[in-house]
């Protein structure tokens, strides 16, 4: 894989783990790496949790993440669903 696709796959993948977590609320750890473990290593998922830690957008107790950033703002299709 080239440099510019492991770039945009890289910050895709930081997206999705973000607004899983975000709209969830909270989510186990593990769970959700379960949910990415075909796409992604375990290293590249705790290093975009380490991100959004460090960001102030996720806290984690025990294996409990739990998203502390801004709060969801729905599109109007979103809430119409």
């Amino acid at each position: 894989m080239d440099r510019n696709k492991q770039v945009n796959f890289l910050l895709a993948s930081i997206q999705a783990v973000t607004l899983t977590i975000r709209r969830l609320g909270e989510v186990p750890g593990g769970h959700l790496y379960a949910q990415f473990m075909g796409v992604l290593d375990l290293q590249t998922y705790e290093r975009i949790i380490g991100i959004l830690k460090a960001g102030g957008h996720v806290s984690e107790r025990g294996h409990l993440l739990t998203w502390t950033g801004p709060a969801m703002v729905e599109s109007p299709v979103e809430q119409a669903a």
